[in-house]
């Protein structure tokens, strides 16, 4: 007889991983959450809205590329939920907007439900690190499509931001500062790169290189750093005018979306030290620097751009959230681009 777990589908196993991460999943909320009872809508009050005068909605949706295929590989899953709200989230803060609540997918070849609970606390713990409440998700089991170990997840977040205080690249004036917010690693972005000069390079993921303190895997997982709650503070508390998560092209492409067409970041390649791991990839896969810069965030997650007289009032309130950030270059007259001195 055909059954739907003949098809490679299992419906219990399903239902073991829901109720693994219910749990995981209690951390994340709110006090607007509001619970359906059907289970099958997440609900949040919008009346929290009314204290904004002109509330705008944010949203953002992303997923973590071929990381995962890493994480798949050194067998290590409670880690990639993390980089999934870094990713979605943190693009809400660079207009200033609070997040408020995320959804997440993961489609997968087998449901293992000890491994889908790992997942999703990892996207459970990013929202309380960001400060938002996973509101739902689902998790669909694809037999055939992908093997049994393969796995992918995607996400969509929503938040506010009150229209007069919204951030960007009208707000930024000549002689600002441009602050440089340390990256935790790779983060989630140019691993379809990194897994090339790992098969060149014949690198397994259990190396020890004396470059790095942890095995290359431990080390390409370190989870992405999640920015959301530092840079609402730093709004909050100083005079900043634009941020650019540096993610996908690197430092220079994603901080040029956050100038306007008459003026430059120029930015000043000595004022750090990328991780250890960058010099690792490039030296290991012979990589250009061009290529560097157009790829990775080279040890810059976040970027800030604060009046000239905030700057030394960013750094110290960062520095009390033990958040590493230094003065990375300035703003200049010129045509919407940022570039290294």
């Amino acid at each position: 007889m055909t059954t739907y777990e003949a098809a490679g589908v299992d419906i219990e196993a399903g239902e073991r991983a829901v109720s693994l991460m219910k749990a995981k999943v209690a951390r994340s909320r709110r006090p607007e959450v509001v619970d359906d009872a059907s289970g099958f809508a997440g609900l949040f009050d919008a009346s929290a809205l009314l204290r904004y005068q002109r509330p705008l909605l944010a949203t953002s949706t992303d997923g973590v590329g071929t990381k995962v295929m890493v994480a798949q590989q050194y067998g290590k899953h409670d880690t990639i939920g993390v980089d999934l709200v870094a990713m979605v989230l943190d693009d809400l803060v660079v207009c200033g907007a609070e997040p408020l609540f995320m959804t997440d997918y993961i489609a997968c070849g087998k449901v293992v439900p000890e491994r889908i609970a790992e997942i999703v606390g990892g996207v459970a713990e990013g929202c309380r690190l960001a400060g938002a409440a996973l509101l739902g998700g689902e998790t669909a089991e694809h037999p055939g499509a992908m093997g049994p170990d393969e796995y992918d997840l995607a996400g969509a977040g929503t938040g506010v931001v009150e229209a007069s205080a919204m951030l960007g690249a009208d707000r930024v004036r000549a002689g600002d500062v441009v602050l440089g917010l340390a990256s935790s690693g790779v983060h989630s972005n140019g691993y379809s790169l990194v897994r090339h000069v790992l098969r060149e390079a014949s690198l397994s993921l259990d190396a020890d290189l004396p470059e790095l303190a942890r095995p290359l895997g431990a080390e390409l997982l370190e989870p992405t750093r999640i920015y959301s709650l530092d840079c609402l503070e730093l709004a909050r508390t100083a005079d900043v005018h634009a941020y650019a998560h540096i993610t996908g092209g690197g430092i220079e492409s994603n901080l040029s979306r956050s100038l306007p067409d008459h003026l430059d970041a120029v930015l000043d390649r000595a004022s750090w030290t990328p991780p250890a791991i960058f010099s690792v990839l490039a030296g290991y896969g012979g990589i250009e620097q061009k290529d560097m810069d157009k790829t990775f965030n080279l040890g810059v997650g976040m970027a800030a751009i604060v009046a000239q007289e905030a700057a030394d009032e960013s750094l110290r309130l960062l520095a009390e959230r033990n958040l590493p950030a230094w003065v990375l270059g300035e703003i200049t007259e010129g045509t919407g681009q940022a570039t290294y001195r």
